[in-house]
């Protein structure tokens, strides 16, 4: 025995000194940073662990020949092994591989210095060592030698389950060593893929529940972390290829990892709450993959709470287990109140940025229910302005999202509410939103509002436009409020609900036309005509006015048949017209004119027309006609409008003779219009190439006559304070004038050939005298009217009719002086004795009143003037009674006689027109008679014998003209004589 102890010592001794070789060799390696040494470094140390291997397999089975060796062995192994924890800092590849060779090395250098029968704390450093080394072995991918280091670990398990503690006082470090083993054997079978292996070491550390509770508190956690990890990796591998499946197997793992995690103390073990989040959180994805929501739920509804009690907001693992319990609740079919709980724990615990944002975007889009998808968002967006740092591209994906939702919602009213809600809180919590976000959301909700428009959904588009009117848009669109109010309007008045458009309308802030225009459809449709006139005015003086606007509410007001708007509608059109050097534009205002014109006339006929405003319209229109008439004439274009100024001459000429009849107090309007007609009429002539008919020279001979006579008429009138307008008097002296020229050229030219025609014209020329006498006179323009009674006077025997009018103008006239109407009275008197068609009734007036101023001179030129006019009184009485008997029936004057009286100084006597022809007389009655008187009384104070023989010669020969004259004739007679003897 002994000899072969010394057989083997050599044998140890030289393996003894070649891993000291190696040793020396390999330790100033371990201290050199440079890994390209490292492999030559692990293979000295693998031949380290099979020198060692070896040596434990040679070693006798009494220690005490190689007990000095195996106590340097096991300080080198235990050198190795501190060393390993160093090296097990290093990040890289190669740093495992060396960890991984030295803890082999230092396992295997440990075993072979162990004595043959160790105690009790030699076996539970010895098997935690192997176990340790078989895990690291097992992680650098050395399964093999890693089950080679398990199996020895075994090895020492069974010797320290069959080691005696009576006192039980290494029973901890016992369990610790015990179930570090098991773990070891459980990542290692774990890992080369025997799950059977594993699973039954993993059933043998659970087990023993009192083994556990010997544990650490770390020792406890790490095995729990072991077992989440082989969990997770289940799942991590397995996934959910096949549904269902593979499941069950990941839950088994994790809830033996659960299990021993439950147990721990959150106050000893400090990581033990997050580990059990972590277990639960894998937990519950396991029983997710194999279909137990029940389960899952109930494990997130333990987890939730916990991890809701962290301060930490939006921590990715704690966010993935409220989304797995949303992904839970969404496969149960669970209620909308548990699904809106689960988006707000979500929500409430997020960091909002836009991928959160997305990932609730796109989660909502899967779901089937507006209530809860609304309620969502809105509470995503309450609390993303209620935060302390607003993401503005959130907030604006937020409004859109619900905007593009809303417009799904069958129900439109909860529609339009959600998203006024969703306004209104944006608007309330001071957001800005900017142009482009706010064009963003118009755009969508004019789309959605023009598709219900399109559909004749009336009320539904009304409702999107005005979400678009919201408060929150006009700092980044302040047009667009206005916009959305026309908009809705426009609903409400196809909808034929006018009050509310025009309610709607109304709000609009801004001054614009197309607002206006808006307001006008809703007048037109409620028959508003003010209303719609006062909204035309406003559009056309609006600033972005557009002329298309004007033709659309013709055709618009001409369809509702509402002629005070059309009319006010086609004289904005007119004033819009830009006509300058225009040819086009000139005869577009002409048809124009026309439409305005025939309108007009419409209206007047109506029996509640506003006439005077509406003669007034008329008028001015005829001049507008007339000013573009002249240009375009001046501008050598009449051609082009010379149907249109016909067609106006004529309607103005009616239009003042239908006035002549119908309107009362109208003889300026009237005169106005004739004058329009004139003047149209006078373009029509001058811009003929041909001649021009008769006709058109005598109308317009008739509308300038008409025209004047109407002014001469409205001038006779006088103001309430019984004063003269001077200025008009004079004006219309002027336009007789004018009027008297055109006459008078267009005579002088022949244009008018048939008889009764220049009978007519020449009696306008005499009428038109005895009006320019009468504004002479009133002027006290007595000289010109002394032409104009020459003027009559040798106008030829047409003028006998005025001679009466401008004798009683002059006789009438206070202001006349003496000469004037004595120059004008004979100028009339030798006129009508000239031209044989005097009237004895006229002829006596004005014989009487030459008479009665020659006396009154009392000249000898005078008093022969005066006897001579009786004389051809007496003439006339007696041409004017040839044929009848006066003598035998003596004109008897009555209380109603017709006579004239002269006033020859102090006497009356009369001339008279009574029975069947006109007869002078003189009225001599009881009292005296005035010719023997006056020849009495003035010649024999004179001397002029011959003059009074005349009066007394007259005297006689007209008193046979009147009654009881025979025996005034005989006495006259005897005075006559007596003085004759003189």
């Amino acid at each position: 025995m002994s000899a072969r102890k010394k057989k083997n010592l050599p044998g140890l001794q030289q393996i003894f000194d070649s891993i000291k070789d190696l040793l020396i060799a390999a330790k100033p390696q371990l201290d050199n940073p440079d890994p390209t040494v490292w492999p030559n470094l692990i293979e000295k140390l693998r031949q380290v662990t099979s020198l060692a291997e070896s040596f434990t397999e040679q070693r006798p089975k009494s220690n005490k020949s190689w007990v000095q060796l195996s106590d340097e062995l096991d300080q080198e192994g235990v050198s190795l092994w501190n060393i390993s924890g160093l090296v097990q800092k290093t990040p890289h590849d190669e740093g495992r591989m060396l960890v991984a060779a030295l803890r082999l090395a230092a396992f295997r250098l440990i075993e072979a210095g162990i004595e043959l029968k160790p105690g009790i704390e030699t076996l539970i450093h010895v098997l935690q060592l192997a176990s340790k080394t078989g895990a690291t072995l097992s992680e650098a991918g050395n399964g093999d030698v890693a089950g080679s280091v398990l199996a020895s670990a075994a090895r020492f398990e069974e010797l320290l389950r069959n080691a005696e503690d009576p006192d039980g006082a290494h029973r901890v470090d016992k369990a610790c060593a015990t179930v570090v083993y098991f773990t070891s054997r459980m990542e290692a079978a774990w890992k080369e893929g025997n799950q059977s292996v594993a699973a039954f070491m993993s059933q043998k550390i659970t087990d023993d529940e009192q083994r556990l509770f010997l544990l650490p508190p770390h020792d406890r956690e790490r095995l729990a972390c072991k077992l989440h990890d082989i969990g997770k990796s289940v799942l991590k591998t397995q996934g959910d290829a096949e549904a269902g499946t593979e499941g069950p197997e990941a839950v088994t793992w994790l809830q033996k990892a659960f299990a021993v995690a439950d147990k721990l103390d959150d106050s000893v073990a400090h990581g033990a709450p997050e580990l059990k989040i972590s277990i639960l959180r894998t937990m519950a994805r396991a029983y997710f993959i194999s279909r137990a929501y029940d389960r899952a739920e109930a494990a997130l509804d333990e987890l939730i709470p916990t991890i809701d009690a962290f301060s930490e907001n939006g921590h990715s693992e704690h966010q993935e287990l409220r989304w797995l319990r949303l992904a839970v609740l969404k496969r149960r079919k669970a209620g909308e109140s548990a699904l809106l709980d689960a988006f707000k724990s979500i929500i409430d615990h997020m960091t909002f940025c836009e991928a959160n944002i997305t990932d609730i975007l796109q989660d909502l889009r899967t779901l089937n229910n507006h209530t809860l998808v609304t309620a969502v968002n809105h509470h995503c967006l309450q609390q993303l302005l209620a935060s302390l740092d607003v993401n503005s591209d959130c907030v604006d994906r937020l409004l859109l999202s619900l905007i593009v939702h809303c417009s799904k919602d069958e129900d439109h009213s909860r529609a339009i509410a959600a998203i006024d809600l969703a306004f209104t809180a944006t608007y309330e919590a001071e957001y800005n939103l900017l142009n482009l976000p706010a064009t963003a959301c118009l755009t969508l909700i004019w789309q959605y509002g023009d598709r219900h428009f399109n559909a004749k959904r009336w009320s539904a588009a009304a409702d999107w436009f005005l979400a678009g009117s919201h408060q929150l848009f006009r700092a980044g669109c302040p047009a667009s409020g206005a916009k959305c109010f026309r908009k809705a309007a426009l609903c409400y008045i196809e909808q034929h609900e006018y009050a509310k458009a025009s309610a709607v309308i109304r709000r609009c802030p801004s001054n614009e036309a197309t607002t206006y225009y808006v307001v006008f459809l809703t007048a037109v449709h409620q028959g508003l005509d003010e209303e719609a006139i006062r909204a035309i005015h406003d559009m056309v003086n609006a600033a972005d006015f557009d002329r298309k606007m004007l033709l659309l509410a013709t055709q618009i007001s001409h369809e509702s048949e509402m002629k005070p708007v059309l009319l006010s509608v086609l004289e904005a059109l007119l004033k819009t017209l830009k006509i300058k050097n225009s040819g086009e534009a000139v005869v577009e205002a002409m048809t124009l004119i026309r439409c305005i014109i025939r309108l007009v006339l419409k209206l007047l006929v109506e029996p509640a027309s506003n006439k005077p405003v509406l003669i007034e319209t008329l008028i001015s229109h005829f001049h507008t006609a007339k000013v573009l008439a002249e240009a375009a004439c001046a501008e050598k274009a009449i051609a082009l409008i010379i149907k249109d100024v016909s067609w106006l001459w004529r309607t103005a000429y009616n239009c003042a003779v239908q006035g002549c009849a119908e309107w009362e107090r109208s003889e300026v309007r009237i005169s106005q219009l004739f004058e329009v007609a004139r003047d149209l009429l006078t373009t029509c002539c001058d811009a003929s190439p041909v001649d021009v008919d008769a006709d058109l020279y005598l109308h317009l001979i008739n509308a300038s006559f008409s025209g004047v006579s109407g002014r001469v008429f409205a001038g006779r009138s006088t103001t309430t304070d019984g004063t003269l307008d001077i200025g008009r008097l004079r004006e219309n002296a002027t336009e007789i004038q004018t009027c008297k020229q055109k006459i008078l050229s267009i005579m002088a030219k022949n244009k008018i050939t048939d008889g009764d025609d220049i009978l007519r014209v020449q009696y306008f020329l005499h009428v038109l005298r005895v009006f320019e006498a009468e504004m002479l006179a009133q002027l006290k323009e007595w000289d010109q009217l002394l032409q104009i009674v020459t003027e009559v006077v040798t106008s030829g025997p047409l003028g006998v009719g005025t001679y009466e009018a401008i004798a009683d103008i002059l006789w009438a006239e206070p202001d006349c002086p003496i000469n004037t109407l004595l120059c004008g009275l004979e100028a009339i008197l030798r006129a009508s004795l000239d031209q044989n068609s005097v009237s004895v009734d006229k002829f006596s007036r004005w014989l009487r009143a030459i008479c009665t101023i020659v006396l009154a001179r009392n000249t000898p030129s005078d008093r022969l003037k005066a006897v001579g006019y009786v004389e051809q009184a007496v003439s006339v009485i007696e041409d004017n009674s040839e044929g009848d008997d006066v003598r035998s029936q003596p004109v008897c004057l009555s209380n109603l006689e017709l006579t004239l009286y002269f006033r020859l100084i102090l006497w009356k006597n009369a001339i008279g027109y009574w029975g069947p022809h006109t007869t002078l007389v003189l009225n001599v009655s009881s009292k005296s008679s005035i010719f023997p008187a006056h020849a009495i009384h003035w010649l024999p104070r004179a001397s002029m014998l011959d003059e009074a023989k005349r009066w007394f010669e007259s005297a006689t020969v007209i008193c046979r003209f009147v009654p009881g004259g025979k025996e005034r004739a005989d006495k006259a007679c005897v005075i006559s004589c007596r003085y004759h003897h003189f």
